[in-house]
């Protein structure tokens, strides 16, 4: 199959059952957590599970499913916070068939066939908002990883509470912030971040590339504004790797697979290395067109990629840099 995107529902093999779905008990209604990777719960337009109370915000809460089929839930440092079984839910929480899950004044049961749950056949789904699968093979991409910094400390230092709020404001930021810039797809791993981009059109790769670096510079302002609108004990941090190659993405998980997002990951944990806060794989600097001089903002750094045999070449840059470079770039 060539490379290219093609919109399949239900990966053109329509299921006779869901194996996931929430269950609100009071009203009957069922959501199935059927293809896709992420669910919006909230009272906004939009959401896939969307709640009728004034004790719900607008976007609240996120189901997302992992690799391995587990389901977690996400607050979205909404108002009145998630509960999982009467426990507020500050990091991502695996749920387990028959979960009890409250947004302000609605309750919701958390169902899964692979918990020993029945699954939820067509028939029975409320098909609001569901989502169809785009299957790339062979893709041009680009992917983005952004992580906060010493998050593990700051989870011991602060309540349960404002966790939640911290990174769920955070999770919510950046998530709007890479579609309005083009992303494909999000996804969400503990403390960190990877946007998707699919090069479709390879004469538009050079603007996609400055999008995916505006929604790093972007992301690096949404943090430091959270910082000071809430009570943390230091400025969060983070660090952010891009790297441009073929992948193959899509599916059912809307997941990215191969050597170009692992080099991402690794890309993002050099920043620690360099002493920047964004490195640039090879090929993504390559593909921006720009030179390596006195005047260029990026440096080239040798760096050591956990996994890869010597070391690699890597771009770093400030974010500072980055900002003031993007300035000047249509």
């Amino acid at each position: 199959m060539t490379a290219g995107r093609v919109l399949v529902n239900w990966g053109g093999v329509i299921p006779s059952t869901i194996e996931a779905y929430l269950l609100q008990e009071s009203s009957g209604r069922r959501y199935a957590l059927g293809d896709g990777l992420t669910w919006a719960i909230g009272r906004g337009d939009g959401c896939a599970v969307m709640l009728d109370s004034r004790s719900v915000s607008r976007l609240h809460a996120l189901i997302q499913r992992k690799d391995a089929g587990d389901f977690s839930l996400v607050d979205l440092g909404s108002r009145n916070g998630s509960f999982v079984n009467a426990r507020r839910v500050s990091l991502p929480l695996v749920l387990s068939d028959q979960d009890r899950l409250l947004f302000g004044d609605q309750e919701l049961i958390f169902c899964s066939a692979a918990g020993g749950g029945a699954g939820l056949s067509i028939a029975e789904m409320n098909t609001r908002n569901m989502p169809t699968t785009a299957i790339h093979t062979h893709s041009l991409t680009t992917i983005m990883v952004v992580d906060i910094r010493d998050f593990t400390p700051l989870a011991r230092m602060v309540s349960e509470s404002l966790l939640s709020q911290t990174i769920g404001t955070w999770f919510l930021r950046t998530g709007l912030i890479t579609q309005r810039l083009g992303s494909w797809a999000q996804k969400y791993i503990g403390d960190a971040v990877m946007a998707v981009w699919v090069h479709d059109h390879p004469e538009s790769l050079g603007a996609d590339l400055m999008k995916t670096l505006r929604a790093v510079s972007e992301i690096n302002t949404a943090t430091g504004e959270i910082s000071k609108a809430l009570p943390l004990p230091a400025p969060l941090k983070i660090g952010a790797g891009v790297n441009t190659g073929p992948a193959i993405v899509g599916g059912s998980e809307y997941t990215a697979l191969g050597d170009t997002v692992n080099a991402a990951f690794r890309l993002e944990a050099a920043t620690k290395q360099i002493g920047l806060g964004v490195a640039l794989g090879a090929r993504t600097f390559q593909e921006l067109a720009l030179t390596a001089g006195s005047s260029s903002p990026f440096s080239k750094r040798e760096v050591e990629l956990k996994g890869y045999e010597g070391p690699s070449t890597a771009w770093g840059i400030s974010f500072d840099a980055l900002q003031e470079f993007l300035k000047h770039r249509p």
